[in-house]
């Protein structure tokens, strides 16, 4: 009795995705950590032939070992209500459930130049000018409103999850991805765009409440807040042709206690498997932000 109870707690037990099926629109530090324990990862992009060459790298590498699942890529337009039932269709063609629903598609536009003045005039030239209208639309619709469509489109497939072999092993969920820009005060951790800004405060809000009302289905949602990752968003020309980030020595505004290399795929993935495999966790938003957020002026 006692092995057994020490056998399931293991690392190995606990992280084991294997016949897990997970959906997510996020770059490779989550959908590989995902895979590399085990799970079939569907990952959304714009270019199928993008999504196919990455596919493609990591599933020749994971078929040499048993314990490994594979990447799956999808081309969609996630700001789309159209496109999130097609996708959540396209998946279902494929698979009986999915487990885990990961929003992380995410864009970072309408950036600004702080004024030098104190003046009006400086602020409107700093601030609205360079600012469109399309900044907005597109930054809210790809950060906040597309994780609403698909959230919704893919409840029957996380419905079904709980009638499979491994319901009493993995609760369906759905993560969103945020930011610590949701919370913080000071517009320079945001790479100084108010768009940004405005849509990760509007997702960290919208993981709480979905997560209330998903509470009948027996579906939880949950949030990850990243600080700074090196991403080709964060650090353009930063990831190799396997998509790992290198730093190219940009200077950000803004300090991280942890380093200035920001988090690892290591850092980000390790928290998304605690998410999976966590039952008691439902409602919340976990800050990874290397203690950035300590730094700078935040509700957080």
């Amino acid at each position: 009795m006692a092995d057994a109870i020490l056998n399931r707690l293991t690392a190995n037990n606990i992280f084991d995705l294997r016949a897990s099926d997970t959906v997510q629109g996020i770059g490779l530090m989550i959908a590989t950590t995902l895979v590399a324990n085990g799970a079939t990862v569907y990952i959304i992009g714009p270019k199928q032939a993008d999504l196919d060459k990455m596919a493609k790298a990591y599933n020749e590498a994971a078929a040499k070992d048993p314990r490994r699942g594979k990447l799956v890529g999808l081309e969609g337009d996630v700001r789309l209500k159209s496109e999130a039932k097609r996708l959540a269709d396209e998946v279902g063609k494929r698979e009986k459930h999915v487990t885990i629903l990961f929003n992380n598609a995410g864009i970072a536009v309408g950036t600004f130049q702080k004024p030098e003045n104190a003046t009006a005039e400086a602020f409107i030239k700093g601030y609205f000018d360079p600012i469109t209208q399309d900044d907005f639309t597109n930054s809210l619709a790809t950060n906040a409103v597309g994780p609403y469509w698909l959230s919704f489109a893919f409840l029957p497939l996380l419905e079904k999850w709980k009638s499979s072999e491994l319901a009493d092993k993995f609760v369906p969920q759905i993560v969103m991805t945020s930011s610590m820009n949701g919370w913080t005060k000071d517009s320079d951790t945001s790479g100084r765009s108010f768009p940004y800004m405005y849509s990760k405060s509007a997702i960290g809000h919208a993981t709480s409440s979905l997560a209330h009302e998903l509470l009948p289905l027996g579906i939880r949602v949950n949030g990850i807040a990243p600080g700074l990752f090196l991403t080709e968003m964060s650090d353009p020309g930063s990831t190799d042709e396997l998509g790992q980030a290198h730093s190219t020595g940009k200077q950000h505004p803004f300090k991280v206690p942890a380093g200035p290399n920001g988090g690892s795929n290591r850092d980000v993935g390790s928290l998304a498997l605690m998410l999976v495999a966590n039952w008691f966790i439902n409602g919340e938003t976990v800050l990874i932000d290397g203690g950035t957020l300590l730094l700078h002026p935040s509700s957080y």
